[in-house]
């Protein structure tokens, strides 16, 4: 069972234990993401109340109609409303596939470094909705928590590798990181799925630790394992869902793998299902040399990268052509709300 593979692991042990006990739970951390790419993480300090809050909020804007969200509009790796047909995840792994059936509100970090070229391309202002004013506090709540917690999992993960525990977090002095609320309509607002399309096509994340809060659904959240294929990814309630991206796994040496998923589009059995997902992806510092770590903990060395040509790279990726197939349309949305 993949679940297997997909350990829990409470932070209140990692952070109170002694040596014998940190050590054991490092190891479990370490063989899991060699494994899996994923960890199930529990005594994380958010209560379930704030993102039921974000979710609630965030519905209140993706119900609104296409023309009411259009002014919010960008192109993937923007600050705003990604709407229907802009995105497919598959294409990050060199597979062409119909566009991915969700809608995100996306932000990302915006407190300038007082470099000009970077804060231009990585520390530009967000944008809100004013239909839903309570949406940015509630999220700006969450990001100071996720920020804190993504810091305290990478110092878990340099421990995993018996590096010295800031041996990630001197480079996320003034990291870069992103943050999208994505919604997954049932199929009576974006049309049943085409051939090949999904929620979210398979991928893998870019940066260094991703965050999820998520909700579970008969349409949801599958990983791969060399070993067993594609499985429903193990849900636990009071825990987060955590995987390592690609930058997390070069700088490893492929020691660990970035946690390879998907989501699946809404069953015939349930073509209503409605899903929210929080999801914070962190990153490191703005043009951080990221250069895998020799054996024996690195396992292939790769080229070093500047992290954030390669993030750049990655998300042009995933953008989907203008000229790409048929998609589904906010505009065919509004429709089939007609009676």
């Amino acid at each position: 069972m993949v679940s297997s593979q997909v350990p829990v692991i409470d932070l209140g042990p990692w952070r109170a234990g002694g040596p014998e006990e940190r050590r054991r739970i490092a190891s479990r951390v370490d063989e899991a993401l060699q494994v899996a790419g994923f960890l199930l993480v529990s005594g994380h300090g958010v209560g379930p109340e704030l993102p039921e809050r974000i979710r609630e909020a965030a519905r209140t804007f993706f119900r609104l109609p296409a023309a009411a969200k259009a002014p919010y509009a960008v192109a993937v790796g923007g600050r705003g409303w990604l709407g229907p047909g802009a995105e497919a995840n598959s294409y990050a792994e060199g597979a062409a596939s119909p566009p991915d059936l969700k809608e995100s509100w996306s932000c990302a970090a915006e407190d300038p470094t007082g470099i000009p070229s970077v804060d231009a391309e990585w520390f530009r202002p967000n944008a809100w909705p004013a239909e839903v004013p309570g949406l940015r506090p509630l999220v700006a709540e969450y990001l100071a928590a996720m920020r804190t917690l993504s810091d305290e999992l990478l110092e878990l993960l340099a421990c995993a590798l018996r590096l010295d525990p800031d041996h990630f977090t001197r480079h996320t002095g003034h990291p870069t990181w992103g943050f999208n609320l994505n919604w997954y309509p049932g199929t009576e607002l974006l049309g049943p799925p085409l051939p090949g399309q999904f929620r979210i096509g398979a991928h893998t994340d870019f940066g260094t630790v991703t965050v999820l809060d998520r909700q579970p659904g008969a349409g949801g959240l599958q990983i791969h394992t060399d070993a067993e294929g594609w499985q429903d990814a193990p849900y636990d309630p009071g825990a987060l869902t955590v995987n390592i991206g690609d930058l997390m796994a070069r700088w490893t040496g492929d020691r660990w793998r970035a946690g390879r998923h998907r989501v699946l589009p809404p069953p015939a059995h349930a073509p209503g299902e409605e899903l929210v997902s929080l999801v914070y992806f962190y990153e490191c510092d703005a043009h951080t040399r990221v250069e895998s770590l020799p054996a024996p903990i690195g396992r292939i060395a790769h080229e070093p990268v500047d992290s954030h040509t390669y993030l750049r790279d990655k998300l042009d990726a995933i953008t989907v052509p203008a000229a790409a197939g048929p998609v589904r349309t906010a505009a065919a949305a509004d429709a089939a709300r007609e009676p």
